[in-house]
């Protein structure tokens, strides 16, 4: 049973992995019998085990067994050592057979496996086995322990003891955490108090392998881990410590760990200025949207403790407001809309999401100029807007209408942000054609391509010019001569000095409107950003040409006559109006492009356009 023997091999050559595949076939019942994945290896189930989990290949498993020729001659048996087998699955402890009946086990189960001779003992035979003899193993599963090589690189091995629940930390959480820490030899080196030590992953503790774990535990999650010393205390080792003994250089470390508790940590604005620590989860995934009302109760200090304001204590009402109004600070209403029904944190506001430089009056005291805040606050509840899936299409054609027009209000007041949010929510309302008969088709298409247009407008202010470009294709798609997503576009494409493309939808509006004076002024512009591009262009190929080295205008010309492709003579004929943009490159030719460019600059500068322009024929030729 515990001879080493090799895996299979497969038709590439690689050795397979034990474990089963997902089969369409129900459940064995007790005394059934069927083959594993068409291995030959076939399995009886004797005694039905609990639960639903199964252990997986390098987990460790305790079994007893006994083995038998098909015959009936027993050849080795763990319950006549009256001891049962501890080992690690895949890892070739077992036969192959073995490794791969157990990971279809439950815990407790019995079953009887039919082991053929390729994944016994094979031709070589072993324990008393002769060659090529197919073989039967009565094996209870009793236990296993999950094991987890943290860094997939061995440094690292968590055997986990107790299964946690409740989900897994993360880089900002506090936890509080049990350890014990034990060298080799058994002396203990470093240990929690019964409380056990609360600290932030991210802040790190005892040595680098620490927050890794952690990583990987669950809340109430027990592990024996065995840590290497790349991921302990290297080479410099540890000195003396509160009492515990020196830790030498280049040791293995054997932790025995506990997660006991977590609290969720949120950096709320991605800036650390705004921080929600969880203290008591709340009900469910939802959270408030945008526009939706909600009632908190929270006791808010400064951060000597000073109490400037409450609500919903001591009988009081909680207080409501609407998200993103700005009906209260803006770290205050990013908080609530990131909390669940029922939730408690402690939050800290920086200033720059507070009060910011001004002194305030607070309900029960004054708020200094430049003050961190501090929430602890609880969601009460808050309203639950109707999902866009459960409207007919009437309503939400009238749904979109209204955060349209909040959107409209917001960006005449210039919160483009703000107003971007109200646009993108209204068309999540009218994005299914579906829903709507063919009297509210029409409405809600105008309707989507008034919101696209003014977020658009929007992503211009914001100088989002990919947004904006992306944005205007949508309408053009459906409207493709709607001015105004063609002239909005052509700005974003002048922004981000796409010449070309502007021009093009320039043309393209004035076809519709030949009058319009906004696109007449963006003309101009366009003139005045080709003229200054051209100019930079032709500083960029004197300065090209004046460090090469000096060449003979008769080598000039030869190199000139021999490689330049069309596009570039074109490019050398008139630096004043030509650009690189919108000459397509001939395939080969972009590896002498600089060189080529030069030589040309260089023609023009030392010969003259005429002289440059008469050589045209011969390249055409």
């Amino acid at each position: 049973m515990d001879s080493k023997v090799p895996g299979l091999m497969d038709e590439d050559g690689e050795e397979e992995e034990p474990g089963e595949e997902i089969e369409s076939a129900p459940p064995l019942k007790v005394g059934e019998e069927r083959e594993i994945n068409g291995s030959g290896l076939r399995k009886k189930l004797l005694k039905a085990g609990h639960g639903w989990e199964t252990p997986v290949s390098g987990d460790e498993v305790t079994v007893h067994y006994v083995g038998r020729l098909l015959d009936g001659r027993q050849f080795d048996s763990s319950r006549d050592r009256g001891a049962p087998l501890t080992f690690k699955l895949g890892q070739g402890q077992v036969v192959p057979g073995l490794d791969r009946g157990l990971v279809t086990m439950r815990k407790g189960e019995i079953s009887l496996f039919t082991v053929p001779s390729v994944l016994g003992y094979g031709d070589a035979g072993a324990n008393g086995v002769l060659p090529g003899s197919d073989l039967q193993y009565e094996v209870e599963l009793i236990s296993w322990l999950a094991v987890v090589d943290v860094c997939k690189d061995g440094g690292i091995i968590k055997k986990i003891l107790v299964k946690g629940n409740g989900g897994q930390p993360r880089d900002l959480d506090e936890v509080a955490v049990k350890y014990r820490v034990r060298l080799p030899d058994g002396s203990v080196v470093a240990e929690t108090s019964d409380g056990g030590v609360e600290f932030h992953i991210n802040e790190g503790h005892l040595c680098p392998a620490l927050p890794k774990i952690l990583k990987t535990m669950e809340k109430g999650e027990r592990a024996a881990v065995t840590v290497q010393p790349q991921y302990a205390f290297g080479e410099d080792g540890r000195d003396p410590e509160n009492g515990f003994p020196l830790i030498p250089a280049s040791t293995i470390l054997e932790i025995d760990l506990e997660l006991v508790r977590f609290k969720s940590v949120l950096d709320v604005m991605g800036n650390m200025k705004v921080v929600k620590k969880v203290l008591k989860e709340g009900e469910g995934y939802r959270r408030p949207n945008d526009g939706e009302s909600v009632s908190v109760r929270y006791t808010a200090t400064l951060k000597d403790g000073t109490i400037f304001e409450r609500f919903g204590h001591n009988g009081e009402e909680p207080l409501r407001f609407v998200v993103d109004e700005e009906q209260v600070i803006a770290g205050l209403d990013r908080v609530a809309a990131t909390m669940a029904k029922g939730e408690v944190s402690l939050v800290t506001v920086e200033p720059e999401y507070g009060y910011g430089n001004c002194e305030v009056k607070g309900q029960l005291s004054t708020i200094p100029a430049s003050s961190t805040l501090i929430y602890e606050i609880e969601m009460v509840d808050f309203t639950r807007e109707k999902e866009p899936w459960k409207l007919n299409g009437q309503e939400k054609i009238e749904a979109a209408g209204k955060l349209k027009e909040s959107g409209n209000s917001l960006f005449k007041t210039g919160k483009y942000q703000r107003a971007a949010k109200r646009y993108e929510k209204a068309i999540e309302y009218i994005c299914d054609d579906e829903s709507f008969s063919s009297g509210e088709q029409k409405m809600s298409n105008d309707l989507r391509v008034s919101c696209w247009l003014n977020n658009a407008a929007c992503s211009l202010k914001l100088k989002d010019f990919q947004g904006t470009i992306i944005l205007c294709s949508k309408v053009l798609d459906v409207e493709s001569y709607n001015v105004k997503a063609l002239f909005r576009r052509a700005q974003a494409y002048l922004e981000s000095s796409d010449l070309d493309l502007a021009e093009l939808d320039m043309k393209k509006a004035l076809e519709v409107d030949p009058q319009n004076r906004d696109v007449k002024a963006m003309q101009k512009l366009l003139k005045e950003r080709r003229a200054e591009k051209n100019k930079s262009d032709a500083k960029l190929y004197a300065n090209m040409f004046s460090r090469m080295r000096k060449d003979t205008d008769a080598d000039l010309k030869v190199t000139f006559y021999k490689f330049a492709p069309y596009e570039f003579w074109q490019l050398s004929l008139d630096l004043s109006t030509s650009d690189l943009n919108g000459h397509p490159q001939k395939p080969g030719c972009w590896h002498i492009g600089l060189e080529i460019l030069s030589a040309a600059a260089r023609l023009v500068v030392l010969h003259g356009r005429s002289e440059t322009s008469s050589l045209v024929p011969r390249c055409r030729g």
